[in-house]
């Protein structure tokens, strides 16, 4: 189901059952996997590969050459997985030789309107990005995670599990798993994502025990790295606070670090 302005390259590979639109541009190293919409005026181009099921709507552009000044014009590649809703006017890059070669998207991710995945990014499946979201070069980003829109993520930052970005913020540091993140230009960790936590299937006292070694991590007493080094103790048998501490001491990079919030702020609350 290709549509007689389209132009797709006699290589491309293209899976079963997929339609390509009125002028969708398709590159001879692009494949696309079963069962793909692309509604119109869809750029693929570069060494990449659309998982089945995802459906890419008019003027994205994906595979384009990396935002980079250390590209050398090799071969990158980017991957995105299966069963993605990928809106208009969203941007993904390639990946650069020395950043490992892959953009990688994962599964059942939502792009909005004028997102862009730069290069290297690894991003996780069950990841909503609203419109206008910028992830620069070398962004890491677990599954299930939520940005508002607008948010702007410095190069190299890891985000974890199940977080969530509020929109308009800026995100210089690394921010843990189930963290709430607001602030511009420089965000803080405002809380915990509870609503995500019970949406993936966290029980009270779960979410209790992830809060309370929350609370004793960032504002217990003591130098931060004696803190850390308590909650690893304490917490040793909880499987999702030994996430948050591992995820911390992978880290190469600054921390968000939490501040109080105002009640009327949302997110960390009980029911």
């Amino acid at each position: 189901m290709i549509d007689p302005s389209a132009r797709v390259d006699a290589t491309a590979v293209i899976g079963s059952d997929v339609t390509i639109g009125p002028l969708c541009t398709v590159g001879p190293n692009v494949t696309i996997g079963d069962g793909c919409q692309l509604l119109g005026h869809v750029n693929l181009t570069g060494h990449t590969a659309i998982g089945p099921g995802t459906v890419i709507r008019p003027f994205a552009s994906l595979g384009s050459p990396p935002q980079s000044v250390h590209y050398r014009g090799g071969p990158t590649r980017l991957v995105v997985g299966a069963d993605c809703d990928i809106r208009e006017n969203v941007t993904m890059n390639t990946g650069t030789e020395d950043g490992g070669g892959v953009t990688q998207v994962g599964d059942k991710c939502f792009f909005m309107v004028g997102s862009h995945v730069g290069h290297d990014c690894k991003v996780g499946s069950n990841v909503v990005v609203a419109n206008n979201v910028l992830l620069a070069g070398h962004v890491t980003v677990g599954d299930y995670v939520v940005f508002g829109g607008g948010v702007a993520v410095r190069q190299f930052v890891r985000i974890g599990e199940g977080a969530m970005i509020v929109g308009l913020s800026g995100v210089r540091a690394d921010i843990i798993p189930w963290g709430m993140a607001l602030g511009s230009p420089l965000s803080d960790l405002i809380g915990l994502n509870v609503i995500g936590m019970r949406r993936n299937g966290f029980a009270k006292a779960d979410i209790h025990r992830y809060r309370e070694a929350f609370r004793a991590l960032f504002f217990g007493e003591g130098e931060f790295r004696s803190r850390l080094d308590e909650v690893d103790v304490e917490y040793s048998q909880d499987p999702r606070v030994r996430k948050m501490i591992d995820f911390i001491r992978a880290g190469k990079r600054p921390l968000t670090m939490a501040r109080k919030r105002h009640d009327a702020e949302a997110g960390d609350e009980d029911e």
